[in-house]
């Protein structure tokens, strides 16, 4: 019995370790870059003295703590942060608002993107971020590899991501809202996704019986609605903000079209996309 204990302390002890490592920013990672000061440590109620006014946009994803190193190479210095969120769909939300949209993403974790001078990546529960003054793209891109196989954990993106009907889809626009869905506050946090005919929508609640009592609620602030057949119940209503749309709800997920343009069916393509939700 004394040497099981034992065997669960060891094991217990090198996952602490390993999270340990995960969440330490280090430049010895890439050959001929050196620390410069102090490592930096930021809790949710302290990230403001490092970022001040940009600290909001990491605490609405949930923010748990950041670490990170200033890494110099002769006149090169780069500004490496981990950030661990609370859970990978909040670490892929604050990447997608982090990313530029206009260029391409990569298979790098979940998902990557390598811009001049700024490498980000998101795995499991961290965001990474790698800025440079100037470093080239060679060392950041270094950086980020490494980084990579340090973090543990899943490289897959949030399954709702893949949900998305693809036909006519713009997969860049692809993100997190973290508060009021289409700025209707009972829609506390979901996924957008811009087609060129209209926005889907993904909202996921605690519980079925959760999103039942929200759908009745959107009834009532919508006024006048049509039922529909999506799902487990379903509705549409013209809207004078938000255009032709479609509510419905499958379990605890509610979902939709809004601002549908004329010609296309918003019932019909919130169909589509309720045969996905799994």
């Amino acid at each position: 019995m004394k040497f099981a204990f034992r065997s669960l302390s060891l094991i217990g002890l090198a996952l602490t370790a390993a999270a340990a490592l995960a969440q330490t920013p280090d430049c010895s990672l890439v050959p001929g870059w050196k620390q410069d000061g102090s490592a930096r440590s930021y809790a949710a109620d302290t990230l403001f003295e490092y970022m001040d006014g940009n600290s909001e946009g990491y605490l609405i994803y949930r923010f748990v703590k950041m670490n990170g190193v200033t890494c110099k190479k002769g006149a090169d210095t780069i500004i490496f942060d981990v950030s661990e969120m609370a859970d990978p769909e909040m670490a892929y939300g604050i990447f997608a608002s982090n990313r530029d949209p206009r260029q391409p993403v990569e298979k790098v974790g979940m998902v990557a993107q390598l811009l001049e001078r700024r490498a980000i990546f998101a795995k499991d529960k961290y965001f990474v971020e790698l800025a440079g003054n100037p470093a080239n793209d060679a060392d950041l891109r270094a950086f980020m590899l490494a980084m990579e196989k340090r973090v543990p954990g899943s490289t897959e993106l949030p399954d709702a991501i893949g949900w998305f009907p693809e036909e006519k889809l713009d997969k860049s626009s692809i993100r997190l809202v973290p508060e009021s869905v289409l700025g209707i506050r009972l829609l506390k946090r979901g996924y957008v996704a811009q087609y060129n005919f209209g926005k889907a929508f993904l909202v996921k609640e605690d519980s079925p019986e959760a999103a039942a009592g929200v759908m009745t609620k959107l009834k009532a602030r919508f006024g006048e609605v049509q039922p529909a057949r999506i799902g487990d119940e379903a509705f549409q209503v013209n809207d004078k903000y938000l255009g032709r749309l479609a509510f419905f709800r499958k379990g605890r997920y509610i979902s939709g079209f809004a601002g549908v343009k004329e010609g296309g069916d918003p019932v019909a393509l919130s169909g589509a996309l309720a045969g996905r939700i799994r």
